[in-house]
């Protein structure tokens, strides 16, 4: 079932990956829902060493039968805003994808096990909780191992409710393409005035709403 590829396949792990080698220890807990039915948890835990753990675990069910099915675990370490490690291991429909990833003296080698790239010393993923990401034009999808070029344009401050409680945020739009080919189209939003994401939505290509709500 493809219907929420789009997006799983970018939401992953990451970092905070501020200025200061150390980072204040903190966790992203997000329901998440296709359309209004809820279909798991997606969460996220940095730690002090700059070290971020990704747990997801999705399941869609269509008249009580499993459709879909989505369990992906991740670990990065961070060194400042740049990648230092990842190690991923993803079964999607029983299909599994292992992906790793090292910072070398000269480059960022990835490899999932059928290609591996020799990419730029200082590589991001897609690191929303970090708004370093909206001035990146290439991120690197950590489950799969893509490459992909990226624009993110500032849509404006709006107002919606993050955890039962009027917010004012800054809403981004975030488009993906592989050689041309589109792959993602996200909403982000950050709180005003400290900056921290509070919530994504993407609509697949078949018109589904996925929406990531922080608990």
């Amino acid at each position: 079932m493809n219907m929420i590829k789009t997006l799983v396949v970018t939401v992953t792990v990451a970092n905070i990956g501020l200025a200061c080698s150390m980072a204040q220890a903190k966790e992203w807990v997000f329901d998440v829902y296709l359309d209004k039915s809820k279909i798991g948890q997606h969460t996220f835990t940095l730690n002090e060493a700059n070290q971020l753990s990704s747990t997801a675990k999705f399941n869609v069910k269509i008249l009580f039968v499993n459709a879909y099915q989505y369990d992906h675990k991740a670990v990065e370490t961070w060194k400042g805003n740049c990648l230092a490690t990842l190690a991923s291991h993803t079964v999607e429909d029983k299909v599994t994808t292992d992906v790793k990833g090292k910072l070398t003296a000269e480059n960022f080698i990835v490899d999932n096990a059928k290609n591996k790239q020799s990419l730029p010393a200082c590589v991001m993923t897609f690191a929303y909780w970090n708004p370093k990401i909206l001035e990146e034009s290439k991120l690197l999808n950590p489950q799969n191992a893509e490459w992909l070029d990226t624009k993110i344009t500032k849509v404006g401050v709006e107002t919606i409710p993050v955890k039962n409680k009027m917010t004012e945020v800054t809403h981004y739009k975030l488009n993906g393409s592989l050689e041309g080919k589109p792959k993602l189209n996200i909403d982000l939003w950050y709180e005003t005035t400290s900056n921290d994401w509070v919530a994504l939505k993407s609509i697949t290509p078949e018109g589904y709403t996925i929406n990531y709500k922080l608990r």
